[in-house]
């Protein structure tokens, strides 16, 4: 069995998850998901646990298991805290700065890049370099 399958799916509070055959549907605060699960693997639901399981033996069934098991996982991150990443520019010279839906990035060019983010992505700069 997969060892990312073995890990059970712990759902936090406010996130609800409903399973109607190989349909999960996940709702939380940000938002819902839906996601249709292959036949091979098997989902079950016990409180606050989704636990992943092949239906068969075989080598695919158990990659699927595992993969299904980290496609909800994320799935659930999503709609209860939603996605987030971090970044810091180490150098001289390299700065960003968010105006609004735009954001400015001096990265070592000949001009300055002017970067517009797409609908629903937001940017924040705390700092020059973060």
């Amino acid at each position: 069995m997969s060892r990312v399958a073995n890990n059970p799916v712990v759902l936090p509070s406010g996130v609800e998850v409903k399973l109607n055959g190989q349909e999960i549907n996940v709702k939380g605060s940000k938002g819902s998901l839906q996601f249709t699960i292959h036949h091979v693997v098997e989902v079950t639901q016990e409180e606050n646990v989704l636990r992943f399981a092949p239906r068969d033996g075989a080598k695919q069934s158990r990659a699927l298991a595992g993969t299904t098991r980290a496609l909800v996982n994320n799935m659930v991150t999503g709609v209860s805290t939603g996605f987030e990443r971090k970044l810091a520019l180490t150098g001289v010279g390299y700065r960003a700065q968010a105006q609004g839906k735009k954001l400015n990035l001096t990265l070592g060019f000949s001009h300055p890049v002017e970067y517009e983010l797409p609908e629903g992505i937001t940017a924040e700069t705390p700092s020059n370099t973060e």
